[in-house]
């Protein structure tokens, strides 16, 4: 098992924080519907972690997770 260290965030927070989904729970209903693509393959898990270099497509839109966009989630997510 690899496992993978490093700044992540999860499908349905990238689906907020991109835009794609108005609030989580339209990404939940987005994820679980098969809806979510996750490098190329639909994935309904809404807590995948996403690293650097991950791609995501939903409603016709690709998002490529890089650094700027994990430091970015990573302010919009403190208190």
């Amino acid at each position: 098992m690899t496992t993978h260290d490093g700044p992540s965030i999860r499908v349905d927070q990238l689906l907020k924080h991109a835009g794609i989904a108005a609030s989580g729970g339209q990404a939940k209903v987005m994820i679980q519907g098969g809806q979510v693509k996750v490098n190329g393959e639909i994935d309904t898990r809404r807590g995948r972690k996403l690293r650097e270099g991950d791609s995501v497509e939903a409603s016709g839109q690709t998002v490529v997770v890089d650094a700027a966009l994990l430091r970015g989630a990573e302010e919009s997510e403190k208190p």
